[in-house]
Parts: structure tokens; C-alpha cells; sequence
């Protein structure tokens, strides 16, 4: 995958890991673990999608609309749990 590819999918997440701590809100230390969860989503849900063949919104080599379903089902699901986590 070319640098310039990776670099616009960095950033993309980036963006995605940002927007939903602005909406949901919190401390640092909640901004980067919804950085974290929108890299790792994001990057999974690209693999994903090239693996089983599925392309949604491809750019250059880069399936960013499964990408962007990853990112947000972790960014979902991380927050769940932790939300569960701190009930405990």
C-alpha cells in the first residue's frame, strides 16, 4: 500500500477517533482510547473487507467505507464496554 494511501487512512480515523469523543465527550485519557479504537477499527475493517472481497467506497488501494464501519463498531463497542467496565 502506498505511503500516501496510509498517511489519508491515519487521518481519516484520526478524524473519526476526534469526532466521536466530541460527541460523546471526556477526559484525555478518553480521546486516546477513542484514537486507538478508531486506528484499530479502521485498519481492521479495511482488512476485512479486501479478505472477504467486500468494497465499499474504495479509495486508491485503500477500502475506506469498510474501513469506516470498522472504526466505528469499535469506537461503539469500545465505549459499551467501558462504560460496563466502570459500573463495576
Amino acid at each position: 500500500m502506498p505511503l500516501p494511501t496510509i498517511v489519508f487512512g491515519i487521518l481519516l480515523s484520526t478524524l473519526y477517533g476526534g469526532l466521536y469523543h466530541l460527541i460523546r465527550g471526556g477526559k484525555t485519557r478518553k480521546l486516546l482510547l477513542y484514537l486507538a479504537l478508531a486506528w484499530a477499527g479502521f485498519w481492521m475493517g479495511d482488512t476485512i473487507g479486501w479478505l472477504l472481497n467486500w468494497t465499499f467506497a474504495p479509495v486508491g488501494m485503500m477500502n475506506a467505507g469498510m474501513g469506516t464501519l470498522g472504526a466505528f463498531f469499535f469506537l461503539v463497542v469500545g465505549d459499551v464496554v467501558g462504560m460496563i467496565m466502570a459500573r463495576k
